[in-house]
């Protein structure tokens, strides 16, 4: 019994199939989920810790199964974050195009459309963005920036639901091919 290099744990039956959206959700659901990242907690404060940008660019990429495509919507998602917020430019930018690439990736790989690996992707790539968030700051612009480890992996655990509930909502608004 062997296994292709080329796809692996791809078992049901869209193997290898790209989603497709219309043009209006791929431009509705980010911007929605920018505005929820600067709005929300400055009237609901609890809310701070859901990174909805992040979420939006790791479902379209896992579902475009393109790194092209993730590169283009990790780019500008993150792009429009960064010139709505307070960070400098780019950070967001460099950050969320890093996590488009890898998640296309992982989506070219293996089946996500699993509640259950979605939930872990979800939580990897929460802390995956968080990290190089992190070397970013530090490196580039050189401010100490602490990493603390036990922050990261509770909010890493509550974006991971949130995400799963997003990606359930997100997956109603997929064309039927």
């Amino acid at each position: 019994m062997s296994y292709s290099t080329e796809r692996m744990l791809l078992s049901s039956q869209r193997e290898g199939q790209v989603s497709r959206f219309r043009a209006w959700v791929l431009f509705a659901v980010p911007l929605a989920a920018i505005l929820f990242q600067v709005y929300v907690p400055l009237f609901f404060e609890p809310l701070g810790f859901v990174e909805m940008p992040l979420l939006v660019v790791v479902y379209f990429a896992f579902m475009r199964r393109s790194q092209i495509n993730g590169l283009m919507i990790g780019a500008l998602v993150g792009l429009a974050q960064d010139s709505l917020s307070k960070n400098p430019l780019g950070m967001f930018g460099i950050v969320d195009t890093l996590v488009g690439y890898f998640a296309a990736s992982v989506g070219l790989r293996i089946d996500v459309d699993h509640a259950f690996i979605r939930l872990l992707l979800a939580f990897f790539f929460f802390i995956f963005h968080q990290f190089f968030y992190w070397v970013l700051a530090r490196a580039l612009l050189n401010q100490q920036v602490a990493f603390d480890i036990q922050r990261t992996l509770l909010f890493a655990v509550l974006n991971s639901v949130v995400g799963v509930a997003l990606y359930h909502f997100l997956d109603r608004l997929r064309e039927q091919v």
